[in-house]
């Protein structure tokens, strides 16, 4: 199948995701089953490069909570000049680590760590952040805030969001711009862009 059903709690299942533009275009890659693994459909990864189809060549980019590896490996297909893949749980991480070496010449890195204990660090920018965490558990708010004092971003890093509708949308940083915004099913997404705090 070309996409990934939504994952089960479960150690042995498997799904997959499929790059559907750039070098890789038509490529099919792995992906274990994880509680709250939620990969992000054809239908939304399209729309999203589509808005980005100027940003994405020559970006350094960060997918935060990564999973599957969707929007990162999608990116890296695209042109990005590197990947950065966070993935709390080591099952996953290796399976990307694996999906990244079966991808010649991209440049990325998994890292296997905790999205709110990676962001503690310190590191170089990124052009583009991806943030898709799991869902009903508000960590929007505390990721956004250490991404913003911690130099993460550029003076104009897009950040991409996808979450769960809500009454009210997530705390985020003043100097964030929302630049685009839609809804599919019961998944939100939107596209801000970071302005230079004064």
């Amino acid at each position: 199948m070309a996409k990934a059903k939504p994952a089960r709690p479960s150690s042995a299942g498997t799904g997959q995701i499929r790059l559907i533009g750039g070098q890789w275009r038509g490529r099919k890659l792995p992906v274990l089953d994880g509680e709250g693994l939620r990969p992000t459909t054809d239908r939304v990864k399209e729309t999203l490069f589509n808005w980005l189809m100027f940003d994405t060549r020559g970006s350094r980019c960060l997918d935060l909570f990564a999973g599957s590896g969707s929007l990162g490996f999608e990116a890296l297909s695209r042109g990005a000049t590197e990947v950065v893949l966070v993935e709390k749980d080591t099952r996953i991480a290796r399976q990307l680590q694996h999906n990244l070496a079966s991808l010649p010449g991209a440049r990325g890195q998994v890292v296997n760590a905790d999205a709110l204990d990676y962001l503690q660090g310190t590191g170089t920018p990124f052009d583009l952040v991806f943030l898709d965490p799991p869902f009903h558990r508000e960590l929007l708010p505390a990721v956004c805030r250490l991404l913003e004092q911690g130099g993460w971003l550029t003076d104009e890093t897009k950040i991409y969001i996808e979450r769960e509708p809500s009454p009210e949308p997530p705390a985020l940083p003043v100097n964030w711009t929302l630049l685009k915004d839609k809804r599919a099913g019961q998944v939100c997404y939107q596209l801000y862009q970071r302005e230079q705090s004064e």
